[in-house]
């Protein structure tokens, strides 16, 4: 089922309704504004490369990612009920969490007619009970009812790997480990062996050797040294 988030997002895209849901080469897309084909993805882009790499043969596609920046979430009583307590979510969404994702496209990102912006987002979401039986429900079962766009915190637009290299920081070394990106950015090692793979994988950065059993990396924006 669509959730007001994807029906806001569209009209954010393409205000025109007429020019929403449209059917290009066989497939389905979201809109289609100024000549562009728009489509947002909430889920796995892994469920869209393929279509994507289609539509790009012949199309200029943005492919538009949100990532929820804060999240209000919205209990009810039950399913179309009525609301009993709201609570800001703990979890916030950084513009890193991209490569969580970008892991299952590298094989389409970069293109000459792809953009891929990522829109940070506050939303609303409502939850009402639910999964399985009444005894065996668990405190934390629930079922997702919608979520609502409250602000478009900030859009990030990639075309080319110079926007992807853009976010590694500044203090990096010219040549560097997922230990020194790790570090810079304050996140786990495990989330910049992420970042570092996708980077590679696109052509970013590339590997240059190894320290122990880490591989060194170098920008491929840099000259050699």
């Amino acid at each position: 089922m669509e959730t007001s988030l994807h029906r806001q997002l569209k009209a954010h895209y393409a205000p025109d309704a007429a020019r929403q849901e449209v059917v290009c080469d066989g497939y389905r897309i979201d809109a289609v504004s100024r000549g562009r084909l728009i489509e947002i993805q909430h889920g796995s882009l892994a469920a869209i490369r393929d279509k994507i790499a289609a539509l790009l043969m012949e199309h200029k596609v943005t492919v538009v990612k949100p990532i929820l920046a804060s999240k209000v979430l919205i209990k009810l009583d039950k399913k179309n009920g009525t609301e009993v307590s709201r609570r800001m979510s703990p979890k916030r969404g950084q513009i890193y969490d991209l490569f969580e994702e970008l892991v299952y496209f590298t094989r389409v990102f970069p293109h000459e007619r792809l953009t891929l912006e990522v829109a940070l987002v506050d939303v609303e979401e409502t939850r009402y009970p639910g999964h399985g039986k009444r005894r065996r429900r668990r405190a934390g079962d629930f079922q997702i009812a919608d979520q609502q766009l409250v602000r478009i915190v900030a859009t990030h637009r990639f075309r080319k790997l110079a926007d992807l290299r853009k976010l590694l920081p500044r203090e990096l070394p010219a040549t560097f480990h997922t230990g020194h990106l790790a570090e810079s950015l304050k996140i786990q090692r495990g989330i910049a062996q992420r970042i570092a793979y996708c980077l590679r994988e696109t052509g970013a950065i590339q590997m240059v050797g190894k320290v122990g059993n880490a591989l060194v990396y170098r920008s491929t924006g840099r000259p050699a040294a």
